[in-house]
């Protein structure tokens, strides 16, 4: 088969037949090579013969000898900045599209599903961020998060989910991860999940759970759900400081709580629906006595 620097050769001349044009077509950087191609076009010279340019120069170089000394001309050297210049150009494109992170970000009360290239899908929770690159895909499966996302990780190489707090290594699985301001949470599905805190790594098996709030570990039970809650558009909470629930509740609604006389610290076990908001504040106040009223987009909570 022909090696990838002859069938790039060969493309940028149109010398390509038709099997030479597929197998060009099947390099994993072809998009790259053709935006790259692209963007180049406008800084070719009109007309310009690399093998006359090249007799040229070498016919300019010969030294000269004035008053007993040797001078080289230096206006050779314009032929070759010039060349210079394209190179540095095709070399910027180049490096530009190869790193160019893809960034998905979801707003308040905003959800969404992205196909990674490996066919792994994410399920972005609200206000929540997602980056990965995918030319360097095959060779590093790392994806940043800032939020909350349910991953289905695709079988092979090893797979990470870098966060602000830790580090979450699986190997073909299911699970979720939640980086929120002082909230760290990961609960394994399906498969093997190892989470790196602080330089510690646990492993965790389908239904266990990773709980970090305010910097202290936090003993869950086990989970028996096949997938996260708020897949289904409801949240939901066992034993977490109210403020936790106020704050995803926030995210869901887009909307802006005010506490009066109320403890955020108090322990909530409940949850509350994403599609329905006077359900969804009955069923964060009834069972803790607390009274609500609405002025526009801001919710004031009072406790007894």
């Amino acid at each position: 088969m022909m090696n990838r620097e002859t069938l790039i050769s060969k493309w940028l001349n149109n010398d390509l037949n038709d099997q030479e044009l597929q197998a060009f077509k099947n390099l994993e950087d072809y998009d790259d090579l053709v935006r790259l191609n692209s963007g180049l076009q406008a800084f070719k010279a009109d007309d310009y013969d690399t093998s006359k340019e090249l007799e040229n120069v070498l016919s300019k170089i010969t030294p000269t000898v004035i008053g007993g000394k040797t001078q080289t001309p230096t206006h050779w050297l314009k032929p070759f900045l010039r060349i210079a210049a394209v190179l540095a150009i095709c070399f910027s494109v180049y490096y530009y599209t190869t790193t160019l992170d893809t960034k998905i970000t979801t707003d308040l009360a905003q959800k969404t599903t992205i196909a990674l290239p490996d066919a792994s899908s994410v399920f972005l929770n609200a206000k929540s961020l997602l980056v990965f690159n995918k030319n360097h895909w095959k060779k590093d499966r790392d994806v940043e998060l800032e939020g909350e996302a349910f991953f289905k990780v695709a079988k092979g190489s090893s797979f990470k989910v870098i966060t602000k707090s830790g580090t979450v290594t699986v190997y073909g699985t299911q699970f979720n991860v939640k980086q929120r301001d002082n909230h760290f949470e990961v609960i394994c599905y399906e498969g093997l999940v190892g989470v790196t805190y602080k330089s510690k790594e646990t492993k965790l098996k389908p239904g266990d759970s990773f709980l970090i709030i305010d910097g202290k570990t936090i003993a869950k039970e086990k989970e028996n759900r096949s997938t996260p809650s708020w897949l289904n558009n409801e949240s939901t909470f066992k034993s977490l400081p109210y403020k936790t629930v106020i704050a995803e509740f926030e995210r869901q609604y887009s909307v802006d709580f005010t506490l009066i006389n109320i403890d955020s610290t108090q322990l909530f076990t409940g949850s509350f629906t994403h599609d329905n908001l006077e359900i969804a504040l009955k069923s964060i106040t009834l069972p803790l006595h607390v009274t609500y009223s609405k002025t526009n987009d801001t919710i004031i909570l009072k406790g007894e």
